[in-house]
């Protein structure tokens, strides 16, 4: 079973045995700045047997004014609704993908993690390297499935807003975020109202995870990345949640397993005016 990342190479040669049986695979193509893109592509054509999943439809529970952040965690009687739709049980092994650097599939791949469900595996270069590889495609959508998923609840593995400001004293974890640089300078912010970072927390992009054709760097690359981090316990944060989440695959991928995510992230943290911010 594979459980941080698997590549195009064995994900072909896992449809091509017929392992339909025990593999779900599921699309998670999103695009900020266009919605209903992610599902327009998906319908054209996605890996074959693949389902869809939509960020904000699937993936995200209801938004709370003054209250949560723009992606807040589904509740889990629907996320549990959803996985039973595309089949997941505790044997399969779950395949997750994206257009291609990660950071939406590694969305679906921590709510699985959350639930219980860890044989579930992100895939290396996304769409985007399937494509590079011709490998086949399809745009037949796959029929709904009922089985029993199971969820065995993991609430350690997030973080809340009160634990992050009494670490300011405590200083008991890391705190990273995994925007972009210059978001966490607070030089420029192209979605949420303010700009800035958490105090103390440390700058990780995700994306200086994958080279320049959004594959995955190699382990010792990924090891130099985060040596810096003393602290085994290790917080990250994004701007809503999601990306951040790649961070986390990724320390996994690398042997890190004290590592948990702030789920309301940037978004949630500043709809509390009396929460403090940094720029630098």
């Amino acid at each position: 079973m594979y459980q941080t990342f698997i590549n195009c190479q064995t994900l072909h040669n896992m449809i091509a045995e017929d392992n339909e049986d025990n593999l779900v695979i599921i699309d998670c193509r999103h695009y900020l700045d266009d919605l209903e893109k992610g599902k327009q592509e998906y319908s054209n054509a996605h890996i074959p047997n693949a389902f869809y999943a939509h960020l904000d439809e699937d993936l995200s529970g209801e938004i709370i004014a003054g209250k949560t952040g723009r992606h807040p965690f589904p509740e889990v009687k629907d996320i549990v609704r959803t996985f039973n739709n595309w089949g997941i049980d505790e044997s399969k092994q779950v395949v997750v993908y994206d257009q291609s650097h990660g950071g939406i599939a590694a969305r679906l791949w921590m709510l699985l993690n959350w639930l219980g469900h860890e044989n579930v595996a992100v895939l290396n270069g996304g769409w985007q390297q399937w494509q590079r590889l011709n490998y086949p495609v399809s745009a037949i959508i796959p029929t709904m499935k009922k089985p029993t998923f199971s969820p065995k609840l993991k609430d350690y593995l997030l973080v809340t807003a009160d634990a992050i400001e009494a670490n300011f004293e405590q200083f008991d974890f890391t705190v990273i975020d995994a925007r972009a640089a210059e978001r966490y300078r607070g030089e420029v912010e192209p979605i949420d109202p303010i700009a800035g970072h958490i105090p103390n927390a440390l700058s990780f992009p995700f994306l200086d995870n994958v080279d320049n054709n959004h594959l995955l760097i190699s382990k010792e690359d990924l090891n130099k990345r985060f040596q810096s981090i003393e602290n085994q316990d290790i917080v990250v944060y994004c701007g809503s949640g999601v990306t951040a989440c790649h961070n986390i695959l990724v320390l996994k991928h690398i042997g890190k397993t004290d590592v948990r995510l702030y789920p309301g992230s940037w978004s949630e943290w500043i709809v509390d005016e009396r929460r403090k911010i940094e720029k630098k």
